[in-house]
């Protein structure tokens, strides 16, 4: 019978020792020479027909040694499953373990060490005390003007007029890098591009007005275009945003088609092809809809401001001890090939920062009984079918939805990511129970400045 001891070596390190008899592994070892002597291959003998004893001598010790490591594998798996151990990973065979003493010749009683990295016990972090602020963005009538100006032209009537008129026309054109005088550079930048009158800097835009078809202009980036602007322009154009040497090339801008978008009447029809659930009357009740979807949105946005600042509180504020030296060893280990030394420290601290968040989403799953279901995974399913979409209307009760949802719902990589995405989603969102936020108005461009500051910091 197996016999199991169990010894600390360090913080959160035990060492397992299993302890074969020939009891434990003999019967099995029996059993498969068996299964050998039927299904074996060998000249002169038909299949099943082998002698045991010809078996035993091709494949006994082969066959021997695999039986004696099962037995102990089993008594491991059984006695870390009884024990209720959480440890990380697989247990480590030790360096002492030697499988060339497994002798079938002499079968006798084996031992075998595994190291284990223990789980901690730990306590998240006092979120009640955390100095939290929850931000609102104040939506503007400017806000209001531009979504409303954006839904007018995306759902209006495209035209094609002889000439450019003023900041709306939409320009399909083709860059050609360029001298000042407008010759083609030898292996310059060739790039089509669609872009509105109005994307020009405000001192440029008189070039385009009265141009036609095949007509074009010679320009410099750095002055035809604003900062905004350029940066989309430069990076379309495969620079950086941030390269000020491309901004200062010239590109003979050949005007190729030339269109108009006459907007959507603001009339009921309009409201209803904008907002198909709501009863939509007048231009106020509209703009009124479209201020509650800007604010959603903004609302959407400050929520992940928030949780972030909370994951960020987890990781930070809850204090977890690790086996370092057992999860440096495994992390040396684990993989297809075994790491240096210098590549496991420098992997080592992202390593046991993931680390640390599952377990703390571990631990706020199982003690607030947080589950995934089946309707949250196909409701997760439908989010992202909308997303792709990109806020296109559609009626999320036709046939080819319904179907794209249940047939997402048994893809096993698909659900898995869900599940995780959701669990992480609902942790967070508990989280945010548990703290006492300061609520804040603050404008739209303070809110962006904030957030590119904080993506700067992080970068």
């Amino acid at each position: 019978m197996a016999t199991i001891t169990r010894e600390n070596i360090g913080l959160l390190n035990d060492k397992i020792t299993v302890k074969v008899e020939k009891s434990d592994y003999l019967p099995s070892f029996e059993k498969s020479l068996k299964q050998y002597s039927k299904q074996a291959n060998i000249p002169g003998f038909r299949k099943g027909m082998v002698p045991a004893s010809l078996v035993k001598k091709m494949y006994g010790n082969s066959v021997f040694t695999d039986e004696v490591l099962r037995s102990v594998e089993k008594e491991l798996t059984t006695y870390v499953t009884n024990e209720k151990l959480e440890i990380f990973a697989q247990p480590l065979p030790l360096a002492e373990n030697d499988a060339r003493n497994i002798d079938m010749s002499n079968p006798s009683d084996y031992a075998f060490a595994f190291e284990v990295g223990l789980k901690p016990e730990f306590a998240l972090a006092d979120l009640s005390k955390a100095a939290l602020t929850k931000y609102k963005i104040l939506v503007t009538d400017e806000m209001i003007d531009a979504e409303l100006e954006r839904l007018q032209i995306r759902h209006g009537k495209m035209t094609e007029p002889e000439t450019v008129t003023g900041d709306d026309n939409v320009l399909n054109v083709t860059f050609t890098e360029s001298d000042a005088a407008g010759e083609s550079v030898e292996n310059g930048i060739v790039k089509d591009n669609s872009l509105l009158v109005k994307y020009f800097s405000e001192s440029f835009r008189k070039n385009w007005i009265g141009k036609k078809k095949d007509d074009f202009v010679i320009l410099q980036l750095s002055t035809a275009f604003d900062e905004k602007e350029r940066e989309w322009i430069l990076t379309d154009l495969g620079f950086a945003k941030d390269d000020t040497t491309a901004a200062e090339k010239y590109f003979k801008v050949i005007l190729t088609k030339l269109g108009f978008v006459e907007k959507s009447e603001l009339n009921e029809e309009f409201f209803k092809t904008i907002f198909p659930d709501k009863e939509i009357k007048t231009e106020e009740e509209f703009r009124n809809a479209i201020k509650e979807e800007i604010q959603n949105s903004w609302n959407n946005q400050t929520k992940n401001q928030l949780q972030h600042s909370i994951y960020h509180l987890l990781l930070d504020d809850t204090k977890i001890e690790f086996p370092e030296e057992f999860l440096k060893r495994w992390l040396a280990t684990s993989g297809e090939k075994p790491k240096q030394p210098e590549e496991v420290e420098n992997e080592f601290p992202v390593f046991t920062n993931q680390l640390k968040w599952t377990l703390i989403l571990d631990k706020v799953i199982r003690d607030n009984h947080i589950d995934v279901s089946a309707d949250d995974i196909k409701a997760f399913a439908k989010q992202q079918l909308f997303s792709y979409m990109g806020g296109q209307v559609v009626d999320e009760n036709q046939p080819w939805v319904t179907d794209y949802i249940n047939r997402m719902a048994q893809d096993k990589r698909f659900v898995e990511d869900a599940v995780h995405r959701i669990q992480t989603d609902k942790v967070l969102n508990w989280a945010e129970t548990q703290t006492h936020p300061t609520e804040k108005e603050i404008s739209r461009e303070e809110f962006e400045e904030m957030q590119n500051q904080h993506q700067h910091h992080h970068h």
